[in-house]
């Protein structure tokens, strides 16, 4: 019989032992594995975040440093192009083709020099279907943010030109000139003519670029008939060298450039509404742990109350064993043993304090204890 009991002392505490140690690990591996699930994703949230905000940023700084040197490469740049498209008509002897090719040469240049990207923000000779069947093709078409589109025409000749300022006498010269203004005013009616802007497909501004790609040249016009620009515009066209042509295209580089950043702007808003909405939910899920955490807190307290500290404790009944010369390999904890005993010393005092007076000390009052102490721990 001593044995038996024994061996029933130490299964329980045994079997206490692995319940308490089972349950601990269990909650604090589910804690672990709930905590890594929900901040990996919000690690990686805020990771990607940083780097869009530090990319956007870092590309902005960049260009702002490069923009005063590209500033002062502008002015020899425009002087370079001028002087080499001069050199090159002083050789021309009078072929329009040979003359328009270098136009375009020269366009091509100057859209280089502008930061815009061929197959992005322009394209050259693209070839339009016209409502007629027949086809056009605009040297160059230069796209705005907002879907719109501007055509620069490169075709202008400067045959009278050359003759201009190859010219040994004032009158062949005045003569020469005449004829230079002649030929921009006719290729002004020429290109008034195309009516780009109403090609289907197209989404051109009212007005086409009328590139004259020497400075000079252009600047010999504008000085003498300066009647020409409004001209010009009657036919929803602009007068443009390279160097004005140069400032109008950084003009709608900086416009693309601020239609990318606001681009970046609008996606970093909407991963930081993404970020919020994942920390929302990082917050329910730890209010939710949190519950959970307390409702298991409360039911180690039930456990503990019902072993240690409760009325008839289990503790307190399996020290009563030894009590009643059960022997054991080894006690349990002695300060944990005396907490528990006195606790259930406690209640049986406090149940024989409540007792009717005349009872105190009768048979059923006695067995009335009795059945308390052996009732089961609450």
């Amino acid at each position: 019989m001593m044995n038996s009991e024994q061996r029933l002392s130490e299964q329980f505490e045994n079997l206490a032992n692995r319940i308490f140690e089972h349950s601990n690990r269990r909650v604090d591996e589910q804690n672990r594995q709930s905590l890594h699930g929900l901040l990996t994703p919000l690690r990686e949230q805020l990771d990607g975040f940083r780097r869009q905000v530090q990319e956007s940023f870092g590309q902005e700084a960049r260009e702002r440093h490069t923009l005063a040197h590209e500033i002062r490469n502008l002015q020899q740049l425009n002087a370079q192009m001028a002087q080499e498209a001069l050199n090159l008509t002083k050789a021309l002897k009078g072929d329009n083709k040979t003359q328009g090719n270098w136009g375009e040469v020269v366009l091509t240049r100057v859209l280089e020099a502008s930061g815009l990207r061929e197959g992005y923000e322009y394209q050259t000779q693209v070839s339009i279907e016209t409502d007629n069947r027949s086809r056009m093709q605009p040297d160059v078409i230069v796209r705005l943010p907002q879907g719109k589109d501007v055509v620069i025409d490169a075709k202008m000749t400067l045959v009278a030109y050359e003759r201009y300022f190859n010219a040994e006498d004032d009158y062949t010269r005045e003569v020469a000139l005449q004829e230079h203004l002649a030929s921009v005013r006719n290729h002004i009616r020429l290109l008034g003519r195309k009516d780009y802007q109403q090609l289907p497909g197209l989404r051109s501004l009212d007005y086409v670029l009328m590139f004259i790609p020497v400075e000079p040249a252009f600047l010999l016009a504008i000085d003498r008939q300066p009647e020409l620009i409004s001209e010009a515009l009657q036919n929803n066209i602009m007068l443009v060298s390279p160097t004005t042509l140069l400032v109008a295209l950084r003009t709608i580089a900086n416009l693309w450039r601020y239609e990318h950043q606001s681009r970046n702007a609008q996606k970093i808003a909407e991963r930081a509404g993404r970020l919020y909405d994942k920390m929302r939910l990082f917050v329910d899920d730890m209010s939710a742990i949190g519950q959970s955490l307390d409702k298991a807190q409360e039911s180690y307290r039930q456990a503990m109350k019902k072993l240690a500290s409760g009325r008839g404790n289990l503790l307190a009944q399996a020290e009563a064993f030894r009590g009643l010369g059960v022997e054991v390999k080894r006690g349990i904890n002695p300060d944990l043993v005396e907490q528990a005993t006195a606790q259930d010393e406690q209640y049986r005092l406090e149940d024989e304090d409540n007792l009717p007076e005349n009872d105190a000390f009768s048979p059923d009052s006695a067995e009335t204890v009795r059945s308390r102490e052996a009732a089961p721990p609450r």
